[in-house]
């Protein structure tokens, strides 16, 4: 064959390329792409060398399990992708004036992750310069080069948004530091939080269901909030985490392959007086690069293995950092997987319908 022949191909080739290449919201689900605009609804283009070559489309937000099926079972009957350590987000402006030495967990704002679909935020809460501030600190107190900025921004936030969105649900899951008499509930009140407060007294004891997401919902009590104090239950009656749920080891004692053991707050994972299941998915000292390979397979094989940990429970909350970051579905697939187990004891949440209108007939 000629060289010109040859030059002929090697153009054809590359227009026809260019020509079958997705592009302006065309994309699926790992195809090649250049910019988010490329990628279909509930994508985003991403690279993740770990897990594939190039840039391609991965998901950027959950499947609504109360839009595919609907909202009339016990809240612990569902799982959430929670956010860890939340409020530690990328490029966030120190509010001290110090540049921040400390690490951070997450890319998006508060916001982003609610609309994205996150429904767990895990926040740490600290006394600061006379008030509530959220901070990634050591020993129990905030300085001003490991703060991130006063609670109340991101409750209001969280207010903002179940305003806004009047059948959600949210949970904070409190690493609690604050000392002041009532800080906390000055902070939720001033955040114009309260009035989607539920309250401890409606929450199960001995393992039974809690009330249905439909109930909740009804009667506007659509923020339920967990400290890591104890006494908080009784004097301002904010309920204490383990007296509800169950969780696994944080950080990188809980990535160890075919391993879920109980963080030492917790009673064990198979503990069936507690109804709410936790399990926590990221690195001590959190890394990006790895985190999308950490957020995809190796994610579903740690529920996998902490579902029989837990007494063949699957999990309620799904805690990781870079939540977005992942091979293809990540930690949204996963909250998928689960609300499908939970649900119908499928794989796939859509087979979920499908198994609701057979038994229906």
């Amino acid at each position: 064959m000629s060289l010109g022949a040859n030059l002929f191909f090697i153009l054809l080739s590359f227009f026809f390329s260019v020509a079958t290449a997705c592009t302006n919201g065309k994309c699926r689900l790992l195809d090649e792409c250049s910019t988010d605009e490329d990628c279909g609804a509930g994508l985003y283009c991403f690279s993740c060398p770990q897990g594939f070559s190039g840039s391609r489309c991965v998901r950027s937000r959950i499947t609504d399990q109360f839009q595919v099926l609907n909202n009339s079972l016990p809240f612990n009957k569902y799982a959430f992708l929670t956010t860890h350590n939340s409020y530690a987000i990328d490029g966030e402006q120190s509010h001290t004036g110090v540049p921040r030495l400390t690490f951070t967990n997450q890319e998006d704002s508060v916001t982003q992750q609610l609309n994205n679909g996150a429904r767990g935020l895990m926040l740490d809460t600290y006394d600061f310069e006379g008030d509530v501030w959220l901070c990634h600190s050591f020993g129990g107190e905030c300085h001003d080069y490991t703060a991130f900025g006063p609670a109340i921004d991101t409750l209001r936030e969280v207010e903002a948004f179940l305003s806004a969105n009047p059948v959600e649900i949210v949970t904070l899951i409190l690493e609690d530091y604050v000392k002041a008499p009532n800080g906390l509930t000055k902070v939720f009140t001033d955040a114009g939080l309260m009035k989607y407060w539920f309250p401890v007294t409606s929450m199960p004891q001995n393992g039974q269901n809690w009330p249905l997401v439909s109930d909740m919902v009804a009667k506007n009590q659509r923020l339920i909030v967990f400290t890591s104090i104890k006494s908080k239950q009784e004097s301002e009656g904010i309920a204490y985490q383990w007296n509800y749920m169950v969780e696994n080891q944080y950080g990188d004692g809980g990535m160890h392959r075919g391993n879920c053991p109980a963080r030492g707050e917790s009673s064990p994972l198979n503990d069936g007086t507690k109804s709410l299941v936790l399990v926590n998915y990221f690195k001590t000292i959190p890394l990006k690069q790895p985190t999308c390979q950490q957020n995809s397979g190796d994610l579903i094989n740690m529920l996998q293995t902490c579902h029989g940990a837990a007494g063949n429970r699957w999990a309620n909350f799904v805690a990781v950092d870079y939540y977005k970051r992942s091979e293809g579905g990540g930690s949204f697939q996963a909250i998928d997987t689960m609300n499908a187990k939970l649900l119908c004891g499928c794989d796939d949440l859509h087979a979920c319908v499908v198994s609701s209108s057979v038994a229906s007939q």
